[in-house]
């Protein structure tokens, strides 16, 4: 599989995309420092026994998460797990204790960062776990031969207080190899040690690698085919890093020095703004509809366009198979973590369900992140789980919408005119001049209006007051600006018009309610133009035949 990574880096943040057969797999982006994998030096602030948890001040902006299984690394190794699990966490944590810990998940919305104490410190090769004794091997490392060999090396290097984790990248490589980076690690930790011995919480003890080099760390390797990257000072530094780590994979990295920016050369913003939509199209015509909610993310798979060649069933079976691959492929992009229910097209053969699920498990496995998949439910849902580290992709790039409240949708023009002359009601109600500026979005005044104003003059009448309307095109949809104020006061702040003005004016759309005619917009005044529905953007000199405290309406001047 031919595989890509990009790399970009400008004043603003640092971005990388991950390509497999020239198509967007993962994106990772850094705008500050990293925090999961960072190590503070902090101070126990709040011991709660009914959550079996605690609040450890570190120094930022909210206390961090630490729950008692991540926090009994202070009763060593030879201490049974079973006999730890009957304690309370107030048995061994306390307020104002000063503890080490590491981020394993950061903050995301509400919630702050959850840290444990059982420190664990990734090379190269191999994850070091100074408060652990056990080996393992990356289960991506398949063949029984090659998991032993590794196995017996790492057996024979390790030191006596450690445990070892050999990653993916350790597969074919030699003992000097491992034990040169396994020494790199311990000599890491003992400055570790030594820094946390020294200063007093909350601080900061050990800063993650940035992104940039976390990813030569964990995703270069021969795999690989070419690293890009567009920082002539990054490029070299990168150069310098796999001089110690890796020298062979030097020759795989170049420098990007086109004029077109590289990730608009290679498409990268265009499938990154995709990421962010609800919906996936497939090649078949079939479409993937994704709606994350706090507690988990629904995807939903759907024929769409395609309608098959043989019969329903086969047709079915097709689609939900391409769906796989996409849905694996969102999973990474995104970023998504957590509970993830994915409702396939119905089948009615236990056959086609086993395909399904088999591929899903296949198509899993090029995903670095754990992923469970617990089976397909009676109603046939396939449920999955992923492991939540960092925010996800919508999360980075997106924040809740302040008009709307991140419900994604807003009150129709119809609600909201309902709304508006509620308002105007109330207000006649309660205001005791004799009449009101009411300031809307454009999409609202139409409706309000009404058919060369009879709408307005109804409501005049219903309020007992003149309704001086205007249009505001920076005004949110939703929000409309009342103003209870005297008749001359209202036109003293707003530009009045008046029959046989001359005004130079484009035409925005048609109007509402005859669309021969056009609608154009004077400093808040709405002018309908008579015979200009077809003469869009097109600036015109008219004259004014007709003028109300809300509305005009005037000719084109021959």
């Amino acid at each position: 599989m031919q595989k890509e990574i990009l790399v970009t880096i400008d004043e603003m943040e640092t971005r990388v995309a991950i390509l497999e057969e020239g198509r967007l797999m993962e994106i990772y982006i850094a705008r500050e420092d990293r925090q999961v994998g960072s190590i503070y030096k902090g101070k126990v602030v709040n011991v709660l026994p009914g959550m079996q948890a605690a609040f450890v001040d570190i120094g930022l902006e909210r206390n961090v998460f630490l729950c008692a299984d991540d926090a009994m690394s202070s009763f060593g190794q030879d201490v049974d797990p079973d006999d730890l699990k009957k304690l309370s966490i107030k048995d061994y944590l306390k307020v104002n204790q000063e503890t080490l810990v590491q981020i394993t998940k950061e903050s995301i919305g509400s919630k702050g960062a959850r840290v444990t104490t059982y420190i664990t410190l990734p090379g190269r090769y191999l994850v070091i776990l100074p408060k652990a004794k056990f080996i393992g091997i990356s289960r991506r490392i398949e063949e029984e031969e090659e998991r032993n060999r590794l196995k017996k090396i790492v057996d024979s290097i390790k030191p006596k207080n450690f445990g070892i984790i050999v990653r993916t990248a350790a597969e074919g490589k030699s003992k000097e190899d491992l034990k040169r980076d396994l020494e790199f690690q311990v000599k890491l930790w003992d400055k570790i040690q030594a820094a946390a011995r020294k200063k007093k919480p909350p601080v900061l003890i050990h800063q993650e690698l940035a992104l940039v080099y976390k990813i030569i760390r964990d995703l270069f390797t021969e795999e690989v085919e070419r690293l890009l990257i567009d920082s002539p000072s990054e490029y070299e530094k990168v150069l310098e890093l796999l001089d110690i780590i890796s020298p062979t994979l030097k020759s795989r990295v170049q420098l990007y020095e086109d004029r077109i920016p590289m990730f608009e050369a290679h498409n990268i913003d265009q499938e990154t703004d995709k990421a962010l939509r609800p919906k996936v199209w497939l090649e078949s015509g079939g479409y993937l509809v994704i709606d994350k909610t706090e507690a988990l993310t629904v995807i939903d798979v759907n024929t769409g366009k395609y309608i098959g060649k043989t019969c329903l069933a086969d047709t079915i079976l097709k689609t939900n198979l391409e769906a796989v691959e996409e849905i694996a492929r969102q999973l990474r992009l995104r970023d998504m973590g957590g509970i993830i229910i994915i409702d396939f097209i119905d089948m009615d053969k236990e056959g086609d369900k086993n395909k399904v699920l088999q591929a899903l498990s296949t198509a899993m496995k090029r995903d670095r992140t754990k992923t469970n998949i617990v089976s397909m439910t009676e109603l046939g849902l396939v449920q999955l789980t992923r492991k939540r580290v960092n925010r996800d992709l919508d999360q980075y790039l997106r924040e809740d919408c302040p008009y709307c409240s991140g419900k994604g949708r807003i009150a129709s023009v119809a609600t909201i005119r309902i709304k508006t002359e509620r308002e105007i009601r109330k207000a006649s109600r309660e205001g005791k001049y004799d009449s009101i500026l009411l300031t809307v979005n454009p999409r609202l005044a139409l409706p309000l209006l009404g058919w060369e104003g009879e709408d307005l003059e109804r409501l005049e009448k219903q309020a007992g007051k003149y309704i001086y309307l205007r249009v505001n095109k920076d005004l949110h949809q939703e929000k409309i600006d009342l103003l209870n104020q005297s008749q001359k006061k209202i036109e003293e702040r707003i530009e009045m018009l008046w029959p046989g003005q001359e005004l130079d004016l484009t035409v925005e759309e048609a109007f509402e309610f005859n669309i021969q005619n056009g609608l154009a917009i004077h400093r808040g005044n709405i002018i309908e133009v008579v015979g200009a529905g077809n003469m869009i953007g097109n600036p015109l000199k008219v004259v004014l035949t007709r003028v109300s405290h809300s509305y005009a309406q005037g000719q084109i001047k021959e």
